[in-house]
């Protein structure tokens, strides 16, 4: 060998040709090669509904703040809401809402982080979430119909994106995103 930096590669007819060490930063990516196994299909490419799922993920971290403050309303103020609680879809008390508004609220927060970070559980409690907390606003829409319904048309935008566009994410690197 001429220059010991470089290794010697054979081929097939038994000559063998020189290559270069790998560059500095080159070894991530030969040890993101090697754990996938040969023959694997290579991850779909990601498109630009990449965006559209991370706004779901933020809308279900924000609707479910949301969420969660409406459940504290009904827990501390019942008088706040426009009818009593005989007179809602589900006649229910108040603050029995109050406790269901509050932990859904909670757990679709937690699931828009899980969607972000591209977890397939995240998505499906995402959508499922997003389902019950429509009908939810649905029967709680005599108390609060202007809410509710905001609420009720960010669970379908919702939906929708997780469930067509949602498996984009886990092969979304952000460090490989456009920089424009």
């Amino acid at each position: 060998m001429a220059n010991p930096r470089y290794a010697q590669t054979p081929h097939r007819d038994g000559s063998s040709a020189t290559m270069p060490p790998p560059r500095h930063g080159a070894q991530q990516a030969d040890a993101t090669d090697r754990a996938q196994p040969t023959g694997a299909a290579p991850p779909p490419p990601v498109t630009g509904w990449v965006g559209w799922v991370m706004f779901a993920g933020i809308t279900m971290i924000i609707t479910g703040c949301f969420q969660a403050v409406a459940g504290l309303v009904a827990l501390f103020n019942t008088d706040f809401y426009l009818v009593t609680a005989s007179d809602l879809a589900i006649p229910v008390n108040y603050t029995a809402w109050g406790w269901t508004h509050l932990i859904m609220g909670a757990i679709v927060a937690l699931a828009g982080a899980a969607v972000m970070a591209g977890r397939t559980w995240g998505r499906v409690i995402g959508i499922t979430l997003a389902a019950v907390q429509a009908v939810a606003n649905f029967a709680w829409f005599a108390a609060y119909p202007f809410w509710s319904a905001i609420i009720i048309a960010v669970d379908v935008f919702v939906i929708y994106a997780l469930a067509v566009h949602g498996g984009e994410m886990r092969h979304f690197d952000r460090a490989d995103a456009d920089p424009r």
